[in-house]
């Protein structure tokens, strides 16, 4: 057994840090300032660690624009664009330039030949040609500052395509000027209700269909600001959106419709934007169910799919993901208007012991917190609800008060206590006059209290005076029409004012310098190659994370010594840089205790090798290390996000648990505890049947030191994989029992 070498994070990590080369600070992260446009603003792997903000009022609300390719000719699709276009240009006060290469006027309109021929600088160009790519570089000269492709024909159709909008991608980056598309529509230039107040919600899509049920949420008397059709996103991206609304004060949520991101970095930035200003993102997110399949040697390649780090990456930023378009709607809807929470409780109030009792199973078993009320509490409500009627919560009235004022006593009398932050309402149909009476109260109650109150009206019909004008007329009532959207929008205001209130950015701290360990590191990298377990544990010492005592020998004889040296029993493994898994072929011994054993167990190793055809830089001798939690840490290369860090439950069956969390480095101490509460089998860690607590502080200094060397090698180190690492009891530390690595 090993004795202990592990404390705390804030004693012996700094002594074990600095025996390392490193100091504490330099371990996790830098604080070095960044500065904008130095080296600074760049993080050690060299990606940004800022997001651009584009200026966008001018794409929004331009002074003038031109429309290329404008039409008033009879049954031309460019005809009605170019008349949807005028409309718009009247609402936002633009002045708009119609250019046809034969046509004098549109629509009465003086109508130009070419870009060249303009009589002003325009804002934005919006291009109704089938090659939008002639175009671009008239419009740079014009100093154009945004234009808008609809054309379709590029990336989507396929290999031809994409070549296409990778030519009309560099011709828009050397010019200068930004573009929306191509394969986009007219959603941008959208009719927005303005007799709407309050926040409003920002919109962006890359199929617009998808985004109708959002702007639909006007009629309901939900403002919408603004609407990006990102399509193709040949230049202008998803995030670039996201980083802009961040910074609008009328924007109280961010929705999107995501098909496929185009960099990971960027949406992670903009993301970080917005969780810095408060503002909430919620994200439709297409391809769950995709195969996110390669070809990986180690565990964790094959435990990190691409959607289980687009998830992951969306979480570790507070990016609020939902399955469905109805889902996207209501929980944008309600983040958007809600205030901050006061708590984190949920009273359910229902006329019916059965309703009440539904909804509530559903929302603990959601995560939601449904807090018994005090005794005190319910004493009072049981002077307008009848004794008999369980009222600790969910609150049961039995049927709301009609004909007087208690109904709303009860309502104010829940909203007043303190662990209540959430009130919701299941009024699974319409029972007149009780509904309506009930609803009123509701809406009423509402309006003088600062805490959420949500009705779900699960009516069919949708056409009653109750629903449309008493809750959808109240500004402060958050209506729903299902349980499963009520409990889902609660759910996210609820986490997101939780991530917000102590959300620290982690490209502050990310590290912008090299430490010694990765000068150490690269002495040890083989280009293409995987690296034998004893080279990829030297790569493991290299940043402080500490193995067994072992020896690599060439002989039986040098075997014995080396047990002697290292204490009996020990573990006698194979060693080569191909050996991927060597347990299925035989090539670990494990418990050996004499010198017989050892030279036994040197000869069938070498034997099975010999057989196999692989070809080994010695065998290894190590100290036996049994007490522990087994898991597993590891680095993979994700085309999107680049390195990502997983940690999960380790040992032979690491494949048949799935049990993993994953985290898009940079982060903090904070997410990579986070990553532990997430795995299934956390209660290991705790200690269980006996066993005691494991060394949980000792597990999340690997996991940190590994983002680093995650950060540090990205572009160099394919894939990493510690199986099992073994987390010792509290005090003892963890030890990295196998180690697996490949060079890119």
């Amino acid at each position: 057994m090993l004795g202990s070498t592990h404390g705390t994070l804030t004693t012996d990590f700094r002594a074990r840090v600095e025996a390392c080369g490193e100091t504490p600070r330099q371990a996790v992260h830098s604080t070095a300032p960044a500065s904008a446009g130095a080296a600074a603003d760049l993080d050690v792997s060299g990606r940004p660690l800022h997001a651009d903000v584009p200026d966008l009022d001018r794409f929004f609300r331009p002074g003038s624009v031109a429309v290329v390719g404008a039409s008033d000719a009879e049954g031309r699709p460019n005809t009605g664009i170019t008349r949807q276009l005028l409309a718009w240009a009247e609402r936002v006060g633009a002045r708009l330039h119609p250019v046809h290469p034969t046509r004098t006027t549109v629509f009465g309109l003086p109508c130009v030949a070419s870009v060249a021929d303009l009589p002003e600088q325009v804002d934005l160009a919006v291009l109704l040609v089938a090659d939008p790519l002639p175009v671009i570089e008239e419009l740079a000269e014009a100093k154009v500052k945004f234009a808008v492709a609809f054309a379709s024909g590029f990336a989507e159709t396929g290999e031809a395509g994409a070549r296409a909008q990778e030519r009309l991608a560099a011709a828009v980056q050397r010019s200068g000027l930004r573009l929306l598309g191509p394969n986009t529509n007219l959603n941008a230039f959208e009719r927005f209700r303005d007799d709407l107040d309050g926040p409003a919600i920002a919109l962006i899509t890359q199929s617009g269909h998808q985004g109708r049920p959002v702007h639909a949420l006007q009629e309901l008397g939900i403002r919408l600001s603004h609407w990006a059709p990102t399509g193709n996103e040949a230049d202008l991206e998803t995030a670039d959106f996201i980083s802009y609304f961040a910074e609008r004060p009328e924007v109280g949520a961010i929705a999107c419709y995501v098909e496929g991101l185009k960099d990971g970095r960027s949406f992670l930035l903009a993301a970080d934007r917005a969780a810095r200003n408060g503002v909430p993102v919620v994200a439709v997110k297409v391809g769950r169910t995709e195969a996110g399949a390669r070809t990986a040697a180690s565990h964790t390649g094959k435990l990190t799919g691409a959607d289980t780090v687009v998830d992951a990456a969306m979480r570790q930023f507070g990016v609020i993901r939902v399955d469905g378009l109805d889902e996207l709607q209501d929980t944008a809807a309600l983040l958007a208007r809600a205030r901050p929470p006061r708590a984190d409780g949920v009273v359910v109030y229902s006329i019916s012991g059965g309703t009440g009792a539904h909804f509530s199973d559903l929302a603990t078993q959601a995560g939601l917190s449904l807090p018994t009320l005090p005794q005190a509490k319910q004493d009072e409500l049981h002077q307008w609800i009848p004794e008999f009627l369980d009222v600790a919560n969910p609150v049961d009235n039995g049927g709301h008060p009609v004909g007087d004022w208690r109904g709303r006593k009860i309502i104010d009398a829940i909203l007043a206590d303190p662990s209540v932050g959430v009130l919701i309402c299941p009024i699974t149909g319409p029972f007149p006059p009780m509904s309506d009476k009930l609803a009123q109260d509701l809406a009423d109650a509402a309006e003088e209290t600062d805490k959420l109150v949500c009705v779900v009206w699960g009516s069919p019909v949708g056409t009653e005076d109750a629903y449309r004008t008493t809750l959808l007329g109240s500004s402060r009532v958050a209506t729903f029409r299902t349980f499963g959207n009520c409990i889902t929008a609660v759910k996210a205001y609820l986490d997101h004012h939780r991530f917000t209130a102590g959300y620290r950015s982690p490209f502050e701290d990310a590290p912008r310098t090299p430490s010694p360990s990765y000068r150490k590191a690269q002495g040890l990298m083989r280009p293409g190659q995987q690296l034998s377990e004893h080279a990829a544990k030297q790569l493991l010492r290299a940043y402080g994370i500490r193995v067994p005592r072992e020896q690599l020998v060439t002989s039986a004889a040098a075997a014995v010594r080396a047990a002697g040296l290292v204490g009996y029993p020990v573990v006698m493994k194979a060693s080569g840089p191909q050996l991927a898994h060597k347990t299925e072929l035989g090539l670990v011994k494990v418990g050996l205790t004499s010198a017989s054993q050892i030279r036994d167990a040197y000869r069938e190793l070498t034997d099975i090798a010999r057989y196999e055809g692989v070809p080994l830089d010695g065998i290894l001798v190590c100290q036996m290390v049994e007490r522990g939690v087994e898991m597993v840490v590891g680095v993979t290369q994700d085309p999107l996000f680049g390195p990502t860090v997983t940690v999960g439950l380790g040992g032979v069956l690491v494949e048949v648990l799935q049990d993993a969390a994953v985290r898009v480095p940079p982060f903090g101490e904070q997410q990579a505890r986070a990553m532990l509460r997430e795995l299934r089998g956390h209660a290991l860690l705790e200690g269980v049947r006996g066993a005691p607590p494991a060394d949980v502080d000792a597990l999340v200094e690997v996991v940190l030191r590994i983002q680093r060397m995650a950060l540090e090698l990205g572009g160099e180190l394919s894939e990493l994989d510690i199986n099992p690492l073994m987390v010792l009891p509290r005090g003892q530390g963890a030890v990295a029992l196998d180690a697996l690595a490949i060079c890119r």
